[in-house]
C-alpha cells in the first residue's frame, strides 16, 4: 500500500494532472511498441530485424538526448515539450494511416519508430528536468519514484490492452490509439503557466550548453558512479527485451495477447516492486539494493531461456519487473540528485545517452548473437555477463550523493570592476591570495584538489595552484574562463555544498581578512 510519503506529490493539481497525462501517453507507447514488435515478426522472420525494432526504439535517445537536453537548460523547457509531444503525434499518426493502407514494410516501420523516439529523446530531458519545478526539493524522491511508478503502471496495462487490440483488430489500431494518447500531456502543457528561472544574465549558446554539459559530466564524480552503473546493467539487461518477441512468437508459439501479457506481469511485477521499495530503502542502501536487483535480473534471463511454459514465463517476468523497477528507479533518483538546477537536463541526458546507448548496443548484440546461434545462447551469456559486471558496484557506490546540497548558494559577492565589462571580452583570470601557514602546505594543497574540480565544472577552461618562493605560505589559485558572462555565471552556479567545502578550505587561511580575490581581463586591441 503507498504511504502518504509517496502520495505527498500527487496532492499537488499540476504534477498530478501531468502524470495522470503522461501514464495515459505510456500506455499508447507500450501498445506501439507491442505492435511494432509484434508487425516486425509478421514482415519479417529474421530475429535481427526483430531486434532493430528495439535498437530503433533507443538509438534516437544516443544520438538526440544530449542536444535535446542542451536546448532544455537555455530555452523555454514547457515550448520545447509542446514541439516534441506535436512531432510525436505527426508520427504516430503518419505510422497509422500507413499501416491501415498497407503500406508498411519493414524500413517504413523502422523508419516511423526511429522518429517516435526522436521525439522522445527531445521530450525526456526536459521532462525530467521540470520535475524539480513541479514539486517541493524535499519530496522530490517521491515525486521522482511516482514517475517511475506510472511508467510500470503503464507497462502492466499497455502491452497486454495492446495484445487485445491487435489480437481483434490488427497493429494499425494500436497505432492509431498511440496518437490519441499524445493529446492528453500537450493539453496540460498548454495550459500550465510556467514561470521561468530567474536570472540577470543571458542564455548560454547552444554549443556552449554542450561544452558546459559535458565539462559537468567530466568533473561530476556522482553523476560519474551513475552513468558507470548504468553501462554495466543496461548491456547485459537488454538481452530480454530485445528477444522477447522472439521468444513469444517463435519459440513458444504464443499470440498477440499472450505476448502482451508476458510484458504486462511484467509490468505488474514492477508496480509491485515500487510499492515495496520505500519500505526496503529503510533497510537497504541504494548500493546493496541495486547489486540484487542485477543479480536477480541475471537469473530471470537464465530462467526465460528455459521456460517451455507460459504461466511459468509470466512468473519469471514478473520477477524481472522487480528487478527493474529497483534498478531503474535508483538509477533515476541518483541522476537527479547528481546535477543542480542549470544542468540538470544536460545531466539527465547524458544519463539517458548512456543508458540508451548501452541498450542499443545491447539490443543488436544479442540479436546478432542469437541469429547466429540461438535464443537460449544469447541469454545465457547476457546473463554472465550481468553477473561479472556486478564488480563494478564494489568501486562505483551508488547512493553517496545524498548528502549534496545542489542549490545555488549566491554568496559570492559581486566582482569589483571599474566602470562596465563587456560580458563577451576575455578571457578572465580569476586569482584567490591565500596565507598559509607553511607547515600545513601539503595538506592545504591536498584540499585545494576539491577546489580545482569545482572549479573546472562550473566553467574554467585551467586552474593552477602556486607558492610563492620569496614568502613560503603565500599560496595564489588562478583559473581561467572563457568571458566575463563566463565567470559571472560561475557565481551563479556555485552550491551549498561548494559554500561548506569552500569554509573548510579558508579554515587553513591565516588572518583576520578574508582572501584576497582580484579579477584580470585580457587586454582589448
Amino acid at each position: 500500500m503507498t504511504t502518504a510519503g509517496e502520495t505527498g506529490p500527487l496532492r499537488l493539481p499540476l504534477f498530478r494532472a501531468l502524470w495522470i497525462a503522461t501514464i495515459v501517453s505510456n500506455v499508447g507507447t507500450w501498445m506501439h511498441d507491442v505492435g511494432a514488435g509484434w508487425l516486425m515478426t509478421s514482415l519479417s522472420s529474421d530475429p535481427l530485424m526483430v531486434a532493430l525494432v528495439q535498437a530503433a526504439t533507443t538509438l534516437p535517445m544516443f544520438l538526440f538526448a544530449l542536444p535535446g537536453g542542451a536546448l532544455a537548460d537555455i530555452v523555454d523547457r514547457r515550448r520545447l515539450l509542446l514541439a516534441a509531444q506535436a512531432w510525436s503525434l505527426l508520427s504516430a499518426a503518419a505510422l497509422a494511416v500507413l499501416t491501415l493502407l498497407g503500406l508498411t514494410d519493414p524500413l517504413v516501420l523502422l523508419a516511423l519508430t526511429f522518429s517516435l523516439a526522436t521525439a522522445a529523446a527531445l521530450n525526456a530531458p526536459a521532462f525530467q528536468a521540470i520535475v524539480p519545478e513541479l514539486v517541493p526539493r524535499e519530496t522530490l524522491p517521491q515525486a521522482v519514484a511516482l514517475n517511475s511508478l506510472g511508467v510500470n503502471i503503464s507497462r502492466a496495462i499497455g502491452p497486454a490492452l495492446g495484445g487485445l487490440i491487435i489480437a481483434a483488430a490488427g497493429p494499425a489500431a494500436v497505432f492509431v490509439l498511440n496518437a490519441v494518447s499524445v493529446l492528453g500531456v500537450m493539453l496540460v502543457l498548454y495550459r500550465w503557466r510556467r514561470t521561468p528561472a530567474a536570472s540577470h544574465l543571458p542564455p548560454e549558446h547552444f554549443l556552449g550548453a554542450l561544452r558546459a554539459g559535458a565539462r559537468y559530466v567530466r568533473q561530476s564524480p556522482e553523476l560519474r558512479v551513475v552513468l558507470v552503473r548504468s553501462i554495466a546493467f543496461f548491456l547485459f539487461a537488454s538481452a530480454i527485451w530485445a528477444l522477447l518477441p522472439v521468444i513469444a512468437r517463435r519459440d513458444m508459439g504464443l499470440g498477440p495477447a499472450e505476448y502482451g501479457g508476458l510484458l504486462a506481469f511484467m509490468g505488474g511485477g514492477a508496480v509491485t516492486g515500487a510499492m515495496l521499495l520505500p519500505r526496503l530503502r529503510r533497510y537497504v542502501s541504494a548500493n546493496v539494493l541495486t547489486i540484487a536487483a542485477s543479480a536477480a535480473f541475471a537469473l530471470v534471463a537464465i530462467a526465460l531461456s528455459r521456460a517451455t511454459d507460459y504461466w511459468m514465463a509470466c512468473a519469471v517476468m514478473a520477477v524481472a519487473g522487480m528487478a527493474w523497477i529497483a534498478m531503474l528507479s535508483s538509477l533515476n533518483v541518483a541522476a537527479q540528485m547528481s546535477a543542480p538546477a542549470w544542468v540538470k537536463a544536460r545531466a539527465l541526458a547524458v544519463y539517458m545517452v548512456v543508458f540508451q546507448g548501452a541498450m542499443t548496443a545491447g539490443s543488436t548484440l544479442w540479436g546478432a548473437l542469437a541469429a547466429q546461434t540461438d535464443v537460449r545462447t544469447a541469454l545465457t551469456v547476457a546473463a554472465a555477463g550481468q553477473v561479472l559486471a556486478l564488480a563494478v558496484a564494489f568501486r562505483y557506490r551508488l547512493g553517496g550523493d545524498a548528502r549534496l546540497d545542489l542549490s545555488p548558494s549566491m554568496h559570492w559577492p559581486a566582482p569589483e570592476v571599474s566602470g562596465d565589462v563587456r560580458p563577451d571580452r576575455g578571457p578572465v583570470m580569476v586569482t584567490v591570495e591565500y596565507r598559509i601557514d607553511p607547515l600545513r602546505v601539503p595538506e592545504f594543497t591536498r584540499a585545494m584538489g576539491e577546489m580545482r574540480r569545482i572549479r573546472r565544472r562550473d566553467g574554467a577552461m585551467s586552474w593552477s595552484l602556486y607558492e610563492d618562493a620569496a614568502r613560503p605560505g603565500l599560496m595564489i589559485e588562478t583559473f581561467v574562463l572563457e568571458s566575463w558572462l563566463e565567470h559571472l555565471r560561475q557565481h551563479e552556479r556555485v552550491t551549498h555544498t561548494d559554500h561548506a567545502l569552500q569554509d573548510e578550505v579558508q579554515k587553513y587561511h591565516l588572518g583576520p581578512d578574508k582572501p584576497v580575490v582580484r579579477h584580470l581581463i585580457a587586454p582589448e586591441t
